[in-house]
This record gives structure tokens, sequence and C-alpha cells, in this order.
């Protein structure tokens, strides 16, 4: 069974830096895609970041908009572990961020698409 543990939340000040973490279980994730999403209070969950593999041997990366160049993702095959770095956090960045696998390969940005999810780490940032 497919169990998904984030980690890393917790509350910054605005400009501050966490780290999310998403430990997998249950599947050996290495060529798999692995995505992060955030729900803010009262909204959808929205897409955050995925990394894949092209099929070539290469890393493939997505960010939103709203977080391109703070954000960064990355992974650790030998711990099956996805990773979330935070910089310059902002308040609308404030939400609770999870964690989702397919599995598939490639990059997809529906919540839909997913049917494996992390139980959710709560990020405040204060102004």
């Amino acid at each position: 069974q497919v169990q998904l543990v984030e980690s890393g939340g917790g509350l910054v000040q605005a400009g501050g830096s966490l780290r999310l973490s998403c430990a997998a279980s249950g599947v050996t994730f290495s060529t798999y895609t692995m995505t992060w999403f955030r729900q803010a209070p009262g909204k959808e969950r929205q897409f955050v970041s995925a990394i894949s593999w092209s099929g070539w041997r290469d890393t493939i990366i997505k960010y939103a908009d709203s977080v391109k160049g703070r954000f960064t993702i990355s992974r650790d095959n030998a711990k099956n572990t996805v990773y979330l770095q935070m910089n310059s956090l902002k308040p609308e960045d404030t939400g609770v961020y999870y964690c989702a696998f397919g599995p598939f390969f490639g990059i997809r940005v529906g919540v839909q698409e997913y049917n494996y999810w992390g139980q959710g780490t709560q990020v405040t940032v204060s102004s």
C-alpha cells in the first residue's frame, strides 16, 4: 500500500524559508512523477511543483508561475523522498501542502489525476 508522509511545515515570517519533505513507502518511485499541491483556506487545491523523468534519463521539473524562482523541488531516490525548498515566502503561500503520487510518468497538474495523497503539512507565513 502506498503511503505518503509530509513534514517540515510551520510558521515563518514573510521572506523566510522552509523545506518540506514527503517520504513515500509501499512503492519505489524513482521514475514516477511526484508532485506538490497546496490548498489555501477557502480555496481549491492548486498545483505547486512536480518532478519526473523524461524517459531519456533526464529530470523534468515544472513550477506554478506563482512560485517560480522561489521554490525548488528535488528528490532523493535512495530515500524515496521528495523535497520542496521554499524561499522568500509570502503570506499568499500560506496553506496546507500536500504531496501526491499518480502513479504515472510525465507532468500532470490536475488534482483529479492523482490517486495517492499525503495527510498534508501546514505552512503559515506571517506578514
